[in-house]
């Protein structure tokens, strides 16, 4: 969400695997593994917070001097100070709460007896967050942020207590769900109050800060998830988050209340307008289309054509209907921004859920080993997208965006060259850490161009756009690379351990990767046609 976005919801599902060897071993009273919790998540915010305070100071010694007033300062000067750490603090419970739900999913499922549905504890968070995104976008042009946002923290926390306490796996998919529905109003939500109280040279900054909050929960996350699921059970993963919510509702409330009356410096007056039914109707379309989409990917038999071709049947005029017009032909502007969004975080994602299965079994690394190849590429990501936000770096934006294409694309088809046995394991690291080097330049930039290029009117609607483009590139191109991967034997090789002849079949892997190349290749073009003319 919010920097890196909806892609992060279906990298949930490849978590457990990622991440099986990070719990920690040992035995430890319950009461040291709660401290542990207090104190990695007080860590968490710290070092996020840290990183803000970086940025201001580099925003307050490169502002204009224009005088005194909301204007100047960073992002932590006083003006914006409660409210920069109140929406910080949301988007790191979600990272957390994304990052590290994975780790605690399959002792739940194997204690409700639900291992068969499993899968759908991800799906349906994912699929009622679609339907969430297109509504606030609606919601918050026409109300301004307060509303959704509370409403979707509200059904965030209720969707995890209902998780935490379900005595069924149904009921504990409901809970996922109605997490989903909160996902997707507040990560669009924030998108509304970004650019309804911060002035433009400072959202840069503000999604940097988005981003640096993904990156220690993507390291600790796990770690600490495995902790609590270990010590005091997994129930406590979900339950022990909600609490936490009231903190940031406290500082940032006021300054969003302000911003709701529809009266600020960026956003005017707006009136107010019914909502679009058109748009509600579509929304449960690519919902549903989504849903019936990956269930059929979790099986390739002749049966799972009609639940497959029905979804495409739901999903294609509905995203015709949500995505800005001339999107899919990369028209320049608006368009091409959210086009750009899909090719890279879809891309991105359907690469790095092969990367640890890869290493594996085909070179015998431990789950611990793989999962740690690709922990340390958060934070290359953050490093992108800070450089993104300087302001020196604005008038290049275009081109650090063309150079991030091309890293992730370079990334991508380097790390598959280990499938030869001379190549050593630790390119993946390397190249890894430069593909997620340029997706800091790209993901932040997005958002930025994405709300330089909305009215104020508009800004909810882009942005729920730019999350669905983000979200439903990683279903397809995951699904394709899936797909074959499959036809290539890859089902085979997922069932071995480690590398033996039998389970060697490097062209399943080449097959996902390389065509994944050519896609970001493909998202270097479009960063060409991201200005209007």
């Amino acid at each position: 969400m919010g920097s890196r976005g909806a892609g992060a919801l279906q990298r949930d599902r490849h978590t457990p695997f990622m991440n099986a060897g990070s719990r920690t071993c040992g035995v430890r009273p319950k009461t040291q593994a709660i401290t542990v919790f207090g104190q990695e998540s007080l860590s968490v915010v710290a070092l996020t917070l840290a990183a803000m305070t970086a940025l201001e100071a580099r925003d307050a010694a490169t502002a204009p001097a224009e005088g005194k007033g909301e204007g100047e300062g960073g992002v932590l000067s006083r003006p914006y100070r409660a409210l920069s750490i109140g929406i910080v603090f949301v988007e790191l419970l979600i990272a957390f709460e994304a990052t590290a739900v994975g780790t605690a999913m399959p002792v739940a499922a194997r204690e409700l007896d639900g291992v068969s549905l499993y899968a759908f504890a991800f799906s349906a968070y994912f699929t009622t967050s679609l339907f969430g995104m297109v509504f606030a976008g609606q919601w918050a042009d026409r109300d301004g942020p307060l509303a959704p946002l509370t409403t979707g923290i509200t059904a965030f926390a209720a969707g995890l207590l209902l998780s935490g306490t379900a005595g069924t796996m149904w009921l504990f998919l409901l809970g996922r769900a109605v997490q989903g529905l909160g996902g997707g109003l507040v990560v669009v939500a924030l998108y509304v109050v970004v650019v309804r109280a911060y002035p433009e040279r400072l959202r840069p900054a503000i999604m940097a800060a988005f981003a640096a909050s993904w990156v220690i929960p993507s390291v600790v996350g796990p770690l600490i998830a495995g902790t609590v699921t270990e010590h005091l059970g997994w129930r406590w993963v979900f339950t022990g988050i909600p609490v936490l919510v009231v903190f940031p509702l406290a500082l940032a409330l006021p300054r969003i209340r302000r911003l709701s009356s529809g009266r600020s410096e960026d956003a005017g007056t707006a009136g107010r307008e019914p909502f679009e039914r058109r748009r509600i109707r579509l929304a449960l379309g690519i919902s549903l289309g989504s849903g019936l989409l990956q269930y059929a990917a979790q099986d390739l038999a002749p049966l799972s054509l009609v639940p497959g071709l029905a979804g495409a049947a739901l999903l294609v005029p509905a995203v015709l209907g949500l995505l800005p017009r001339g999107t899919y032909r990369a028209a320049r502007g608006l368009p091409s921004v959210v086009l750009l969004r899909g090719l890279a975080a879809g891309a991105f994602i359907a690469a790095e859920s092969f990367v640890p299965l890869m290493l594996v079994t085909q070179r015998g690394l431990s789950p611990t080993l793989a999962g740690f190849s690709l922990a340390a590429a958060g934070g290359t990501w953050a490093l992108g997208s800070y450089v993104q936000s300087r302001p020196r770096a604005e008038p290049y934006r275009d081109r650090l965006m063309f150079l991030g294409m091309v890293l992730l694309a370079a990334a991508v088809a380097v790390v598959p060259s280990v499938l030869i046995p001379a190549v050593p394991v630790w390119i993946v690291a390397v190249a890894w850490g430069f593909g997620c080097f340029g997706m800091g330049l790209v993901i932040a930039s997005t958002s930025v161009l994405l709300l330089r290029l909305s009215t104020p009117e508009e800004v909810g609607s882009n942005s729920a756009a730019l999350q669905i483009s983000d979200g439903l590139s990683n279903i397809v191109l995951l699904a394709a690379g899936g797909a074959a991967f499959a036809a290539l034997g890859g089902g085979k090789v997922a069932e071995t351990a480690t590398s033996t002849a039998d389970g060697s079949h490097p062209t399943a892997f080449a097959a996902v990767f390389l065509p994944m190349a050519g896609v970001a290749l493909v998202g270097a073009w479009v960063t060409t046609r991201l200005r209007e003319r």
